[in-house]
C-alpha cells in the first residue's frame, strides 16, 4: 500500500509537494518516515545518491524514489508491496508533473507549498491501492525478462554517508582555518612588519641610556 509520497526539487532538496497521510500516526510514525523522506531528498540534492531510482528499506517498509528532470518522486510503502508497482506509481507522478510550468514550480521558495499538486497524489494512488486489479496485474506481468535491477540499500546506510560527509567537512574547515582572525590578517602582518625594527632600536635605546646612567652613578659614588 503506498502510504507516503513526496515530490521534491533536487537542485536545493525543497520538498514541493506531498499526498495525504496513511500511516497510522498513534505513536508519532507519520513524522518519523516523513523525516527519513525528506533526509533521503537533502542526500539526493547533495549528491550523494547518485542512482536515478532506489530503494531504501527502513523497518518494515521501503522508500522507493525517481528522479526525472531535477524532480525526485518518493513514497513510502509497506515491504510486501510490489516494487514494480511503487515505480509505475512514480513515473504516473512524473508524467502529471510534467505538465505544470516549470516557471512557476521555480518560483516555489517554501516547503509544500504546490498544494495543487496534492490533490494530483491523492488521484493516481487510487489507482495503486489494491494490486490485483486488471491493470496493475498486467503492469506486473509486461516486460518481466526486461526488469532492470534497481539499487537497494538500508536506511542505515545512508545515515552513515551523511555523518562521515559531515566529519570529513568538520575537518577540512579545521585545517583551513586560521589560528586566530586577528593575528591571521594580512593587516596585523603589516604592523608587525613595521613596528617590530622600531620597537627593537627604542629597546636597545633604552637600555643603553639605562646603563651608562647606573655607570655614572657608581662612578660619582
Amino acid at each position: 500500500m503506498v502510504k507516503l509520497t513526496i515530490v521534491g526539487r533536487v537542485k536545493d532538496g525543497l520538498p514541493l509537494a506531498q499526498g495525504h497521510r496513511y500511516v497510522t500516526d498513534d505513536h508519532g510514525y507519520f513524522g518519523f518516515y516523513k523525516q527519513q523522506a525528506e533526509l533521503v531528498l537533502e542526500e539526493i540534492a547533495r549528491g550523494a545518491l547518485k542512482s536515478a531510482k532506489m530503494t531504501i528499506h527502513v523497518n518494515h517498509h521501503c522508500f522507493h524514489y525517481l528522479v526525472e528532470d531535477g524532480v525526485c518522486f518518493i513514497v513510502l510503502c509497506e515491504s510486501s508491496y510490489p516494487r514494480k508497482l511503487a515505480f509505475h506509481y512514480l513515473q504516473d507522478l512524473h508524467t502529471e508533473f510534467d505538465k505544470f510550468d516549470k516557471r512557476i514550480l521555480d518560483k516555489i521558495t517554501r516547503p509544500y507549498s504546490f498544494v495543487k499538486f496534492d490533490g494530483v497524489i491523492g488521484n493516481i494512488r487510487k489507482r495503486y491501492i489494491d494490486t490485483r486489479t486488471q491493470a496493475n496485474l498486467s503492469k506486473l506481468n509486461a516486460h518481466r525478462k526486461k526488469d532492470v535491477d534497481i539499487v537497494t540499500m538500508h536506511v542505515s546506510e545512508i545515515a552513515r554517508i551523511r555523518a562521515r560527509s559531515l566529519e570529513i567537512l568538520e575537518s577540512r574547515i579545521a585545517m583551513n582555518a586560521p589560528v586566530s582572525p586577528i593575528w591571521g590578517s594580512s593587516r596585523m602582518e603589516a604592523i608587525v612588519m613595521t613596528w617590530t625594527p622600531i620597537a627593537l632600536i627604542v629597546s636597545v635605546a633604552t637600555i643603553v641610556i639605562w646603563a651608562s646612567v647606573n655607570l655614572t652613578e657608581s662612578f660619582v659614588v
